[in-house]
């Protein structure tokens, strides 16, 4: 069988999967694959991973639509490592980038080529930017003081607009609770920035709460 090419035990069952664009060659993303996950994309030629942070398997662009097209499947000198060559719908990186390496090793900067897809929301737009903050100084920069301070002054910061939010529903005053709730948010994307937690991942669980229960209902109304 083709997946016993890999050697899994030098890899310790998760095989590193280097993403590239079947048109341009430009390297896309770097994940990782099990035997599950690879079977997966061999049968569906739909790309399919392995979450490490979730430690379970994932369909790249099950929730965005971002899916990729499978077009080759290439494996390296050494059998452990896996160059998978795909048509991209939309873009590869949660940011809204084409691809996940845009940002300079040295100088922090932002590759001018690397553009954010339009289509991205607003929420992982601002997300980006957080990530961005992580190694500004914090001196000039309000997240970065957030990120780079200790935990308890950040959650300090989350409780805080949390309780403002709540008061602004108490008020029924409108505009004060967009304006609040725009204030938790950004914190909260803070807070999760800084535990590496994307809005992707966030979006992937409550897929699966909205299938739950739609579940639960279908089961109901059969009883």
């Amino acid at each position: 069988m083709c997946i016993e090419k890999i050697n899994w035990d030098k890899v310790n069952g998760l095989v590193p999967v280097v993403t590239q664009d079947n048109t341009s060659n430009e390297v896309l993303m770097l994940a990782y694959m099990n035997k599950e996950a690879l079977k997966l994309t061999l049968k569906t030629k739909k790309a399919h991973y392995y979450s490490r942070t979730r430690q379970s398997l994932w369909k790249k662009g099950e929730t965005s639509g971002h899916i990729q097209d499978v077009k080759d499947i290439l494996i390296d000198c050494d059998n452990d490592t896996i160059l998978l060559k795909v048509d991209q719908h939309k873009v590869a990186c949660h940011t809204g980038r084409k691809s996940c390496f845009y940002t300079n090793l040295e100088t922090g900067e932002i590759v001018k080529s690397s553009i954010v897809n339009s289509s991205s929301s607003s929420i992982e737009k601002l997300y980006n930017i957080i990530c961005q903050r992580k190694n500004t100084d914090p001196t000039s920069s309000y997240t970065a003081k957030l990120l780079q301070g200790k935990s308890n002054y950040m959650l300090k910061k989350v409780l805080e607009e949390a309780s403002e939010f709540t008061f602004a529903i108490k008020d029924n005053d409108e505009k004060e609770i967009i304006y609040e709730s725009a204030d938790l948010l950004y914190h909260c994307l803070v807070a999760l920035a800084s535990k590496n937690i994307t809005p992707e991942q966030i979006q992937i669980e409550l897929e699966r709460r909205f299938k739950f229960s739609g579940i639960q209902e279908k089961n109901s109304r059969s009883k």
